[in-house]
């Protein structure tokens, strides 16, 4: 199996449900391609959800906690000013690659580095194994909600190096600052 394939498997399947749902013959036929058993419990899944129940699913499982969104610079760098740094340090590497992402999705959004991982090859394997530890993060948070998204992040997973010197590595919690705000109520900030 190719992780370049699994990788463009992984960014269909991890897109909103309604996106993705006229893909899902063609990601059937691309299961044995994929090579990961376990994958085919999100594709039956989604083919047997109605599109209403499959979108409610998606919501209830990535955007209803912080701990469970598929945008990976969330883990690392929470609602601060650094990660706006961030994310156009993604960019540029996209950039660098001439990778464009769809008009309207973040850099660190899962299924976008996923696709670049897939088209570029080594310089998306290395991008993507960066955030190894908050793919880590959020394969151990789906598998604990008990969605089978968590299988197809978990096959990802299981693709990147173990080590990276130049990862990124997410906090325990997740950091917010509140700026401008200590008159309103809310805590000082200290260093």
């Amino acid at each position: 199996m190719s992780s370049r394939v699994l990788y463009q498997f992984a960014a269909h399947c991890l897109h909103y449900p309604d996106e993705m749902r006229g893909l899902l013959p063609l990601l059937r036929r691309c299961l044995p391609e994929v090579g990961s058993p376990a994958v085919e419990e999100l594709i039956v899944h989604l083919e047997r959800s109605a599109a209403v129940d499959a979108a409610r699913h998606y919501v209830d499982v990535f955007d209803t906690r912080s701990n469970r969104c598929p945008y990976l610079t969330w883990f690392t760098d929470g609602d601060t000013r650094k990660r706006g740094a961030s994310l156009a340090a993604v960019k540029q590497e996209y950039r660098r690659h001439g990778y464009v992402p769809a008009a309207g999705e973040l850099p660190d959004y899962l299924p976008v580095l996923l696709e670049f991982a897939a088209h570029a090859g080594r310089p998306g394997l290395r991008l993507l194994s960066r955030f190894r530890a908050a793919v880590s993060m959020l394969h151990g948070n789906l598998t604990r909600f008990g969605t089978p998204y968590a299988s197809i992040v978990g096959a990802v997973l299981a693709t990147l190096p173990e080590r990276d010197d130049a990862a990124v590595v997410p906090r325990h919690t997740i950091p917010v600052e509140l700026v401008g705000l200590p008159g309103y109520g809310a805590p000082e900030m200290t260093r």
